[in-house]
Formats: C-alpha cells, sequence, structure tokens
C-alpha cells in the first residue's frame, strides 16, 4: 500500500514517516524543503508547495497513492491571526488542491485539531464547533471541505502532541520545561487550561488502524488524562528526577496572547476506543516513553 503523507518534515509528520516505514508501507513525504526525516533513505521525499496546484496534481500523477494523510498547516495560532491570507491559502486552499486531484478511490485521512471547539470540553466527535480564534476557523473550514469531498475521508483530531525529538525537529513544550529545570531555571506555567495531550505514537497506531480498517468518519485521537501544562510540567520533573519547585503556578493572564484560547478544552475517545481500539498510553507513561534514551 502507498501512502502519501503530507508536512513530513513538522513533529507529527517525522514520527508518521518514521512509524509507517516500520510497519512495511510504501511512504511517500511530502514536506517544504529539505526532508529531516531520519529514516528518508527508505522513503520517497517531494519538495512541494501544496498551495500550488500544479505541483500537486504531478504529485498525483507520478506517485498515484492508495491513501492521503495530510498533516501539512500553519498551526501557530497567533501566526493564523495576523496572516490570514496566508493562513486560509495554507489551511483551507492547499487541502481543496489535495481533495480535488486525488484518485476517486483515495483514502483521505485529514489531521484537524481540538482548536475547532470552544469552551466546555472535553468535546465528542459530534460536538458543535464553536471556534475561538482564525486558526480553529481554518482548521474547521477545511474539515467541511474534506466531509463534502465524497472520497472515502477520516477527520482525526489530536490535542498537545508530544513524543520524543530529535536533530531537525521543533523541541516540545515537555523538552522546555526539562530543559530549563536542568539549568535550574525557574519558569512559570499555567494551571487554568485544561487539555487532553496526547502521545505522538498513540496517534500513530490509530491512524494504522483507520488505515487498515478503512474507516470514515470523525475520530478523537488524544491523552485519556485532562490535566492542565502546570500538572504536565510537575510530571516532567517527577519522571526526570528534577527540582518541582522551580515550577511557578500562575494563570493565563500572566502571558496575555493576541488570540483567544479555550481554558477547559481536550477530547473524548470513546469512538476511538470502541471501533479502532484506540488506548492511549497516561501522561506519566507518555513523559517516560518521551525521554527514554
Amino acid at each position: 500500500m502507498k501512502i502519501l503523507v503530507t508536512g513530513a518534515n513538522g513533529f507529527l509528520g517525522q514520527h508518521l514517516c518514521f512509524y509507517l516505514l516500520h510497519k512495511g508501507f510504501n511512504v511517500i513525504a511530502t514536506g517544504r524543503g529539505n526532508c529531516r526525516i531520519e529514516e528518508k533513505a527508505k522513503l520517497d521525499y517531494e519538495n512541494i508547495d501544496l498551495t500550488n496546484v500544479e505541483e500537486v496534481e504531478k504529485l498525483f500523477s507520478r506517485h498515484q497513492p492508495d491513501v492521503v494523510i495530510h498533516t501539512a498547516a500553519m498551526s501557530k495560532p497567533d501566526e493564523c491571526h495576523v496572516q490570514r491570507e496566508t493562513c486560509v491559502l495554507n489551511n483551507v486552499t492547499a487541502t481543496q488542491y489535495l481533495l480535488e486531484k486525488a484518485n476517486p478511490d483515495t483514502h483521505f485521512i485529514y489531521l484537524s485539531t481540538d482548536f475547532i471547539f470552544g469552551e466546555g470540553g472535553p468535546h465528542a466527535e459530534d460536538a458543535v464547533p464553536e471556534p475561538l480564534n482564525f486558526y480553529g476557523e481554518s482548521k474547521l473550514h477545511a474539515e467541511q471541505l474534506v466531509q463534502a469531498s465524497g472520497l472515502l475521508a477520516a477527520i482525526v483530531r489530536p490535542v498537545f502532541i508530544y513524543g520524543p525529538s530529535w536533530i531537525g525537529m521543533r523541541p516540545s513544550f515537555l523538552h522546555w520545561v526539562k530543559n530549563n529545570l536542568e539549568q535550574q531555571k525557574t519558569i512559570k506555567v499555567v494551571s487554568d487550561q485544561l487539555r487532553t495531550p496526547t502521545y505522538v505514537y498513540d496517534i500513530c497506531k490509530g491512524i494504522d488502524s483507520i488505515i487498515r480498517q478503512r474507516e470514515k468518519g470523525i475520530f478523537h485521537l488524544a491523552g485519556k488524562d485532562i490535566i492542565s501544562p502546570y500538572e504536565m510540567a510537575l510530571t516532567v520533573a517527577k519522571v526526570a528526577g528534577l527540582d518541582a519547585s522551580l515550577i511557578e503556578n500562575v494563570t493565563s493572564d500572566t502571558f496575555p496572547e493576541p488570540v483567544k484560547r479555550a481554558k477547559k478544552s481536550g477530547l473524548l475517545i470513546e469512538k476511538a476506543r470502541s471501533i479502532l481500539h484506540y488506548e492511549p498510553v497516561s501522561f506519566e507513561e507518555g513523559v517516560k516513553l518521551t525521554f527514554e534514551t
């Protein structure tokens, strides 16, 4: 089976390519710039601009993938708020081009976000979308295009993805916490936001099940623990044997942001558990796996 992964140089994209290769799939990876994936010798990689419809059409003509996993996106809410046209181009138009140029029998898997929702989480798959910022609006618009495409399509919504990091990959929040505590630096972390953080290989396993079962519809692939960033930081300190007293408990008012974010977010995972046999690790276990050497 031939699988096309967009956004392959991103955090999830790299892990997903690595995972799928080791499961024996034929992986075509696309991204901006040079390939940063550790297993690049075993995959086809193309530097491509997904906002160029001619490049997208040629991509499908060359490779004829059976499955498309679309992870590429402009994913920083603050940047999306300021650069709205660029956000629409990358998050909506690029998705539209992929949907239009894919073969009719393509299994299309779209990576969305919990940002399509507002307050009152954790949310189920059928909860009413109510994005609080332009990033969430753009991802919701793309979801609607996927649902209207007529393809066999699945939408995957994760939350706050974390996991191992390597050279060429942007460090996650967990790595920021660990690095600062190792340097004996005091850090301020908010406790009035709740999330269901997702270990990256849990998402990979869930997507693997979607592919093998040829599932369609919306699936929440998130963690099972609903916790605050402050509790996440304390867990990092516990697992790494670092000084938790350096972590200062603050509210989100300490860090004024240009865009609104939900205080209580997160996603429910009962549907994925039932249909995909999805069973994520606990957050503490995920942290241990993140920092294993």
